[in-house]
């Protein structure tokens, strides 16, 4: 479920009533959260937390005219989903994601590749993913996404 919208503000009030709250809530603890050198913008039809070309001039190699993603926000048809790509990039960062999320959700994890499911809007765990957002800085993602790039070729 791609948005059509232009820019986050627009993304935001286009959202259905019942996601309102939680996008916000979420999209604030990523905010409040990010790295330094990161910034928000419209990514694949979602909200997407960034490293811009003028941090890293490469851009996304699927894309070069695309930043470098970080993170990704959105409203589903079913759910509220965290797109993560450092989940799946530091095994110890995944490990302390499940062990957190056991520790503060009443519910069963609910992941896919680089996507972390919410359907119960009540149950998200608004400051874990906060934390998620700070474990890993601008540079240490950036050479973390280099490396894995370059033992791929």
């Amino acid at each position: 479920m791609q948005s059509k919208a232009t820019s986050p503000r627009q993304y935001l009030d286009e959202l259905p009533e019942n996601r309102k709250e939680p996008i916000q809530k979420l999209r604030q603890q990523i905010l409040d959260n990010l790295p330094n050198g990161m910034e928000e913008t419209m990514n694949y039809g979602m909200l997407g937390y960034v490293i811009p070309h003028s941090v890293y001039p490469d851009g996304y190699h699927c894309d070069t005219k695309l930043p470098l993603p970080f993170m990704n926000l959105a409203s589903q048809k079913n759910f509220v989903a965290v797109y993560s790509m450092v989940l799946y990039a530091k095994k110890d960062l995944m490990d302390w994601f499940v062990s957190e999320y056991a520790k503060r959700c009443k519910y069963k994890l609910d992941m896919g590749k680089s996507c972390i499911r919410f359907k119960r809007m009540n149950d998200i765990p608004f400051e874990l993913i906060g934390e998620l957002t700070n474990k890993v800085s601008t540079e240490e993602w950036i050479g973390i996404y280099e490396t894995a790039i370059k033992n791929r070729k």
